[in-house]
Formats: structure tokens, sequence, C-alpha cells
């Protein structure tokens, strides 16, 4: 079946304990770009859904779904962002890419950076999406609060079972984020989520996989410092707003510009008119990534000085 945005080609990939599932849209034309993707903390591959469209064979885009997620649930720990990053230099070296673009949205963006840290013979440029730099945690949340105060709904869901693919949808569409953007791309994607039986369907998302991951992009030191030392160019695309569509994004410019980041090495963009959530599901997110990816740039935002 030829790959479509929607039904891309499924691969694997053998990493420490077991094999990762890979999803890939290959390129229409000859040498063209290859694009490792990473997806978010509760997130699977098929995250890039709008991404592939939107590149339409450009570019050969490869998205795995990362240890303790979708099809690599079986996966087990230990889990990390390095154990993460580890995996993606072990998927690149096996299908044999060589120093390649790699993307990250959300905890993919931390994953990318700390790829391209570790790793970097194997990254030749990364592109961060709304992700990669550390963030302050909402008022009078403690450390240990954390991790439910900032993904919400996201987060509770994986203890939820669900007695019908309908009522997965449901609680989707009431999602503040992308209730109001709902597509057969974001259906295709949260259905995918699924695992189990009616009545007692559930997320694939193993729920350790996610606390530990999820501790360390909030509160790790060396996760927050890999943006700072990466020896590769890149790029932040950052979200207006945040997860659940609310006025304070993750990022505006004032916390980037005290973060320390380096606008020589990593330039940071606003996405206008975006959620943490759009800025890689909608049209005009979709497109300002795949304008970074392809090299062009974002055709407009507010670049931090």
């Amino acid at each position: 079946m030829t790959a479509s945005p929607k039904h891309p080609e499924a691969l694997t990939v053998p990493v420490p304990g077991g094999d990762l599932a890979v999803l890939r849209w290959p390129a229409a034309v000859p040498g063209a770009p290859t694009v490792v993707a990473l997806h978010g903390i509760t997130a699977h591959g098929l995250a890039w859904f709008e991404v592939a469209r939107v590149l339409a064979g450009r570019a050969t885009l490869i998205a795995p779904d990362l240890r303790g997620r979708g099809a690599s649930r079986t996966v087990g720990g230990p889990y990390g962002l390095a154990r993460h990053a580890d995996d993606v230099a072990a998927l690149i070296s096996a299908l044999g890419l060589g120093p390649t673009l790699v993307v990250g949205h959300s905890m993919g963006a931390w994953i990318t950076a700390l790829t391209a840290v570790r790793h970097p013979e194997l990254v030749s440029r990364v592109l961060l999406v709304d992700g990669a730099i550390s963030f302050p945690l909402p008022d009078g949340v403690r450390p240990e609060d954390a991790l439910a105060a900032v993904l919400g709904p996201a987060l509770a869901r994986l203890s939820t079972t669900f007695p019908d693919r309908a009522a997965y949808r449901a609680f989707w569409q009431r999602h503040p984020a992308f209730s109001a953007d709902w597509s057969d791309g974001i259906d295709a994607y949260t259905q995918r989520d699924l695992i189990g039986a009616e009545p007692e369907l559930r997320s694939s998302c193993v729920l350790e996989a996610v606390q530990v991951d999820g501790e360390q992009v909030l509160l790790d030191q060396d996760a927050a410092a890999a943006v700072h030392r990466l020896h590769c160019p890149g790029e932040l695309l950052w979200a207006e707003r945040g997860l659940l569509d609310e006025p304070q994004g993750l990022y505006d410019s004032k916390r980037i510009a005290t973060s320390g980041l380096a606008p020589a090495r990593v330039a940071a963009t606003l996405v206008p008119d975006t959620n943490h959530y759009s800025i890689l599901w909608s049209v005009a997110g979709a497109e300002a990534v795949v304008r970074s990816l392809l090299g062009a740039g974002p055709a407009a935002g507010q670049r931090v000085p």
C-alpha cells in the first residue's frame, strides 16, 4: 500500500529491550533529504501526519514510536531522555542515514537536543518545536505535582479505560487545544493510540515511561542543558499559546531571551496563532515546520533577538 499521511509504511529497528516501531513516509523524488521526527510525551509517531501531508514527498520522514508508546509500548525500561536519545542514534545507524536532520516536538525536542549532544556525528541539524528549553512551573505547584499540573488531561487519560472507540474520540474532542479544529488526521492519530478490547480500551502509553520522562523534562538539569551544548545548527519554533490553548504558552519572548539560548546557534521564531498542539497539527503550524525542515525558514513570525 502506498504511504499516505494517515497510513505510512511501518518497519522496526532493534534497540536494547526490543524492537522500536517506526513509521516512514518515503520521498517522492530521488536525492530528497531525510528527516527523523520525534513525538511528544504521550504521543506516538503518527503525530507527524500533517507535516507528512505538507511535505508531500519532498523529504523522507521517519517517525519512531518512542519506547513505552504506540507500537513500541512493549520496549521496556529503563526509560529516560538519554535512553530515548540512544534509541534514536540506533535508528539512524541501523537505517544508514548518516548525519541527518532531527526534529522534535515537545518532549521530542529535548530528546532531539540530547541526541545531537550525545551523538554529534549522527545529527547535522536540529529543529525544536515548542520544547527543549526549560520553562517555569505554574505558580504554587510543587515539583512532585509538576507533571500532573503541566500535562493535565493528557496524563489523566493514561489511567482511564474507555468502553469503545467513540468514547475515546469524544474524550479528545473535548480537549480545548484542538476541539474546534478536529480533522481526519487527528482522528486517525488518536485512534491509533488505543489498545485492548471493548469495553476496556486504553491508551498505549506506559504510565511509568511518561512519569520518568516527564520528571526529566521538567526537573533534570542535564536535559535542560542539552540545548545550550549543541554543536550543530538549530532552530526553535514556539507556539503563542499553551497546552490547553491558554494565552500563556510554554514560551514567550522574555522567557526565551532570558534562557541563555545563543541566537547565533539556535534561532527562536514564534509561529503566530498556534498552541502547543496546533503548531504541529494545523495547516499553518505544519507549513512553518516544513519550511524550516526544507531550509526556507518560517515565512512569518517574531524572531527573538
